[in-house]
């Protein structure tokens, strides 16, 4: 039995690190938002697997917000807003898919190297689990680096949350109240992001934050 809760948190854990893959491989907004809706169902399958491995109740409250929110409520509501914006286009990309692909395997490899030795002495359930954890906190930062629009931008710090919440429910899980001072305080992180994209769409006619900077430019 505590081999099948291994592998079944890993398969997990890993299926979020794959699916980071996927988010950094789109190139259209609309298979980005619907591959972060399926980030945030895995993510919830996985903290309801370590609530239930764990003997952790509350956990099962953390996977049930990561599925109201993460999965349904903000993929539904930056679909609208990109239908209100008129941002159906490609996503821009600083570098090409290529080289980010082979920066984020680097970025896993780094994650797996310095995770599994500072951690050497942990529990293996939640060794392995952080150092995946910390794959998908660095790839949501490499799509965040990587990505011109503002609203790609929005989905890899939301990647990168759900990497944070991954890790802390593997390290044994973190009181119930501070999950939902979590959870209401990404809540209104998006809404005031989406708020200032509309802001900037109705003052620069984009959501390209490389526009933005040229704007600065020719403004300084």
């Amino acid at each position: 039995m505590d081999g099948l809760l291994f592998d079944i948190a890993h398969m997990l854990a890993g299926g979020l690190v794959l699916l980071s893959f996927v988010m950094l491989y789109q190139d259209r907004l609309s298979a980005l938002l619907n591959a972060f809706a399926l980030h945030a169902v895995v993510l919830a399958a996985s903290v309801a697997w370590q609530a239930f491995a764990q003997d952790a109740p509350h956990l099962y409250v953390t996977a049930a917000i990561a599925l109201a929110f993460k999965a349904v409520v903000i993929p539904t509501a930056l679909h609208r807003i990109i239908r209100r914006l008129g941002i159906h286009r490609e996503i821009e990309a600083v570098v090409g898919a290529g080289p980010t692909m082979l920066a984020g395997m680097g970025l896993v490899a780094l994650s797996l190297v310095v995770m599994l030795r500072v951690t050497a002495d942990a529990d293996p359930l939640a060794r392995e689990d952080l150092a995946f954890a910390l794959s998908v906190v660095l790839l949501g930062l490499l799509m965040m680096v990587t990505r011109r629009n503002a609203v790609s931008q929005v989905v890899g710090f939301m990647s990168l949350e759900n990497g944070l919440v991954l890790a802390a429910a593997g390290a044994k899980g973190m009181p119930l109240v501070v999950e939902i001072s979590v959870a209401f305080s990404i809540l209104i992180a998006f809404i005031v992001i989406g708020i200032f994209l509309f802001r900037i769409r109705e003052r620069f006619d984009t959501v390209d934050v490389h526009a933005l900077d040229r704007f600065r430019g020719e403004r300084g």
